[in-house]
């Protein structure tokens, strides 16, 4: 599924520069779960990631006043500040010792078949360590990509990359996700 079109017309962002709650809470309900799929994708935990979500609007309060326009959706600053949280979250986590107990089975999603449930968490804890597996530029270029919903060049822009090398590193990150993902289902590595 790909994250619904984000409303971060000019007029809207220049509206929320100019202190517009209103236009500021319309940018958070339109980059909301996008931004949390990015870091979710990021981040095992669930609540983590909430918290962590929450950090990046923190931040673009924050940064509002400084944001200009360099020819990017106002989405790649967002998803750019998003990469930063997360990235400060990892460096602080590694200062701290922390021990993860895992409980949580979605209960959202059609029907309430527990069946369902449990193949739901199982397919997207098979996700969440595939993604593991790749290296962070592979997993930048997803998570901007797919959940993030950025072109080619705005992932570019984003990375400071080139956009070969964007194809490049998703070429191989899609062919990783592919093979560990045949791996976890039991099937033989082509």
């Amino acid at each position: 599924a790909h994250p619904q079109p984000i409303a971060d017309g000019p007029d809207l962002v220049a509206r929320a520069l100019g202190g517009d709650a209103e236009a500021v809470g319309a940018l958070y309900d339109s980059h909301y779960l996008v931004v949390y799929r990015y870091v979710r994708s990021r981040v095992r935990e669930p609540e983590r990631a909430e918290d962590l979500t929450g950090e990046v609007f923190r931040r673009m309060l924050t940064g509002l006043p400084g944001y200009r326009d360099a020819g990017l959706p106002f989405r790649a600053w967002l998803l750019r500040i998003a990469h930063n949280a997360v990235v400060d979250d990892y460096r602080q986590a590694s200062r701290r010792p922390v021990v993860a107990l895992r409980d949580d089975i979605p209960l959202d999603g059609p029907g309430d078949d527990p069946a369902e449930r449990v193949e739901r968490a199982l397919t997207a804890e098979a996700a969440y360590q595939a993604l593991a597996e790749l290296s962070t530029d592979q997993r930048d270029v997803l998570a901007l990509r797919f959940l993030g919903g950025l072109s080619l060049r705005d992932v570019a822009d984003t990375l400071g990359r080139s956009e070969d090398s964007v194809k490049a590193l998703q070429r191989r990150g899609v062919a990783s996700l592919r093979v560990a993902m045949l791996v976890d289902e039991g099937g033989a590595t082509p």
